[in-house]
């Protein structure tokens, strides 16, 4: 990304408890990108770009995130949620779906902030990331989804969303 100006992160379930069935292969391949993860929000916060979490609400449908964090809080996902809990200055909204973008604030936070490029990552890249994607490029922000920054429970589901990212939305998927 050259131009930050008109940047913002967008983490994405990243507050998870991994409770589900295939939640743990996705946990395990939230560990593998953890590390770039942490250096993503380093990466935002050093260069002050606002950071957005948008995350499923767990039943509670509470814009809280210490509410969030603490239902999601186990032994499996401690780990993750201690690295990448939201800061306060950063935005936390609840979704009820898929998109970061349905029947949340985000479109219009982000046009507030007048941010029209997007950095998306976090989980699950086939399903959530996807579909938040695929609303930001009907919106025609410009995407960067990088590939070492999104996981699925599944590589091939998470590669070939990937792909469609690319070739379809036209998103930058070189990893950070």
């Amino acid at each position: 990304m050259q131009n930050l100006k008109d940047t913002a992160v967008v983490f994405i379930d990243i507050i998870n408890d991994f409770n589900f069935p295939g939640g743990d292969k996705l946990l395990r391949n939230t560990e593998k990108i953890l590390p770039n993860l942490i250096k993503l929000k380093e990466f935002a916060k050093e260069n002050n770009l606002p950071v957005i979490y948008v995350n499923d609400h767990y039943g509670l449908w509470q814009a809280d995130f210490d509410k969030i964090i603490k239902q999601c809080t186990n032994h499996s996902s401690k780990e993750i949620i201690e690295a990448m809990k939201p800061d306060d200055d950063d935005y936390f909204f609840i979704k009820p779906q898929h998109s970061a973008f349905f029947q949340t604030p985000l479109h219009s936070l982000l046009t507030d902030l007048n941010r029209y490029s997007l950095i998306l990552a976090g989980i699950a890249g086939d399903i959530c990331i996807l579909f938040t994607a695929k609303d930001a490029y009907m919106y025609k922000m410009d995407l960067h989804i990088p590939e070492n920054c999104m996981a699925s429970e599944e590589k091939n589901t998470n590669d070939y969303a990937l792909y469609l990212m690319r070739s379809v939305m036209k998103a930058n998927i070189d990893p950070v």
